[in-house]
């Protein structure tokens, strides 16, 4: 059995330099992996290109790589909670890379899957096909979408064993799932780090062999990205 466990974050995050392209699991605030964030935060790393769904809040998730300029570039599908980033995106600072949510997706789990690109009807006609090749398949106009080339993946995930198998919880599988084995090298951050045979087989999301480093996280904040009440009647 091939042991895929890192000490900590810091030793899980080796070898990620200024300037590499980094894919980060999560939707919203849901299944980021924190730790590894604030572990970038702390490697002082710059000029990144982020690909991520969206880019957290002003003071946490990507939002804390954004305060410090450490991201050069961000290819999102939703980045509408976070305040700075549309003050850089606007003054020029920050290039953006907006894509339909689920390309976004496929364009990690074709690189996942090692496809080089595929056809898609979103954004035929508008800006997102400026430039790509577009081809008709029954009737129906599509973009082509090159897959992602990206340095590092990190994931986050519920539970994890030592060889890798990873268990997402809920809605934090979301695109933690799509990214595993999506790049060069794939870092798992778990909640839970169990011996190798522990796990059902039946319930793993993602096997470890798409899982290069996985660790243990310290602390996990699960912040609610927007709390909506009403007044009691």
């Amino acid at each position: 059995m091939i042991k895929r466990t890192v000490n900590n974050v810091s030793e899980a995050l080796q070898g990620i330099e200024s300037g590499m392209t980094i894919m980060l699991g999560g939707f919203g605030l849901c299944g980021i992996p924190e730790n590894s964030i604030a572990e970038l935060v702390n490697k002082k790393v710059t000029g990144l290109t982020c690909i991520s769904n969206n880019a957290g809040v002003d003071d946490f998730g990507l939002g804390l790589l954004l305060q410090n300029r450490q991201i050069k570039k961000m290819i999102s599908s939703y980045v509408g909670e976070n305040a700075e980033f549309e003050r850089q995106m606007l003054s020029g600072e920050l290039e953006v890379e907006l894509t339909p949510q689920g390309t976004l997706a496929e364009k990690c789990r074709a690189a996942q899957a090692g496809i080089p690109a595929f056809f898609t009807p979103a954004g035929y006609g508008t800006e997102v096909a400026e430039g790509k090749e577009t081809r008709e398949f029954n009737g129906k106009m599509h973009v082509m979408e090159l897959a992602f080339k990206a340095d590092f993946s990190i994931v986050k995930a519920w539970k994890g064993d030592e060889a890798g198998n990873l268990i997402f919880k809920g809605t934090a599988r979301n695109f933690n799932a799509v990214m595993a084995g999506a790049a060069k090298i794939t870092i798992a951050e778990v909640e839970e780090l169990v011996p190798a045979g522990t796990l059902d087989p039946n319930e793993i999301h993602i096997p470890g062999i798409m899982v290069n480093r996985i660790f243990q996280g310290v602390t996990f904040e699960k912040r609610i990205e927007q709390r909506t009440t009403r007044k009691r009647m």
